[in-house]
């Protein structure tokens, strides 16, 4: 039976008056259980703070709202206090305990994607509290507690029951929290949309490109990414991941219409799209977007740390590669008409501008 590669928009799982923590789920989006893909989205009101948690999975995050804080304590434990501002991309590798906290009246709004290959549950992900109602070391008796922290039972008390709170907290106003340190960016954040652009096509669209040159650590993450941003009623080829890669996409802004197409030139997904939602496009499946009068922009993962796409239209498509006597044979056409085929698109690169 056929994969629904419909988009989906995720679900609240937890959350209170300091914020609230979404995921998309394999039994409402298949692909995710498939492709071995976690997909999860963090919402802040001011002052609030994520409790610290660890997880089972590799992550990006992606800040799509706001300014916050973040911090991250590296397994060395070492710890890295980062100011978010959006468009902020962070590679959060296996090992890694992190909070997040907004103090700021905007919300800010982190989106979470990351490989699920090694986790308890196929398809999502699993993280692991160090505090809260459900904290680590609510699970264990008191006299082990003690024991670990060298302190006597009563203080264990206080330390392990007094957060009743699950995974998010409000702080009060007053409450002062660690200030974060621009230095402590560097190797860990990337900001995609202050970055130099990889792709600038006039009236067609731009790409900024995350990989193991501008973020090191997404390496070790085993994850790339990019931001696109499709200008209004553009067109991005149809194209391919052939490096065996997975597509994972949010939209960020606007909308449009998207078309895959897969095994036996079937048509599998034709579909409009809009902010909020989130779809996969599957090894090898060929996909292409346009996008509506008011542009669109997608933050996409793809689960290789410095991806190779093949594009079938413009000018570095593979069709231009091939020698005019296969493009003949294989189309079934005159010179005349191959010729006309291959005038077309010399100038335009993955992205073309609305017809005039």
């Amino acid at each position: 039976m056929a994969i629904d590669l419909s988009p989906k928009v995720a679900k609240k799982v937890y959350g209170g008056d300091g914020g609230s923590y979404c995921a998309w789920c394999p039994s409402d989006l298949a692909m995710l259980r498939e492709g071995n893909i976690g997909a999860a989205k963090l919402a802040l009101e001011k002052n609030g703070l994520a409790l610290p948690r660890y997880s089972d999975s590799a992550k990006v995050a992606y800040v799509l709202q706001g300014n916050g804080v973040a911090g991250i304590v590296l397994p060395e434990k070492e710890e890295k206090v980062v100011a978010l501002k959006k468009g902020d991309a962070i590679a959060l590798p296996f090992g890694v305990v992190t909070w997040w906290y907004n103090k700021e009246d905007t919300e800010l709004v982190v989106l979470l994607l990351g490989d699920t290959s090694k986790a308890h549950k196929t398809g999502e992900f699993t993280d692991f509290f160090l505090t809260g109602s459900n904290g680590i070391f609510t699970g264990f008796s008191t006299d082990f507690v003690s024991r670990a922290w060298d302190v006597d039972e009563e203080a264990v008390k206080s330390l392990v029951g007094n957060q009743t709170a699950e995974g998010i907290v409000k702080l009060d106003e007053s409450f002062g929290m660690p200030e974060p340190k621009e230095e402590h960016r560097e190797g860990f954040v990337y900001n995609c949309e202050e970055a130099p652009l990889d792709v600038d096509i006039k009236g067609g669209g731009k790409v900024v490109v995350l990989n193991t040159k501008n973020l090191p650590l997404v390496a070790e993450v085993g994850l790339g990414a990019d931001l696109v941003m499709l200008d209004g009623s553009a067109m991005c080829s149809p194209g391919f991941s052939c490096d065996s890669a997975l597509q994972v996409t949010y939209i960020v802004s606007g909308s449009g219409r998207v078309q895959i197409v897969g095994v036996d030139g079937h048509r599998v997904l034709e579909t409009t799209v809009k902010a909020g939602h989130l779809f996969i496009v599957p090894r090898f499946f060929v996909v292409s977007k346009i996008c509506d009068p008011d542009g669109m922009s997608w933050f996409s993962i793809i689960t290789t740390p410095n991806p190779i796409f093949t594009h079938l239209a413009g000018r570095t498509s593979v069709w231009k590669a091939l020698s005019p006597q296969v493009l003949e044979a294989s189309l079934k056409v005159s010179p005349d008409v191959e010729q006309l085929f291959r005038s077309k698109r010399v100038n335009e690169e993955i992205f073309f501008p609305p017809p005039k």
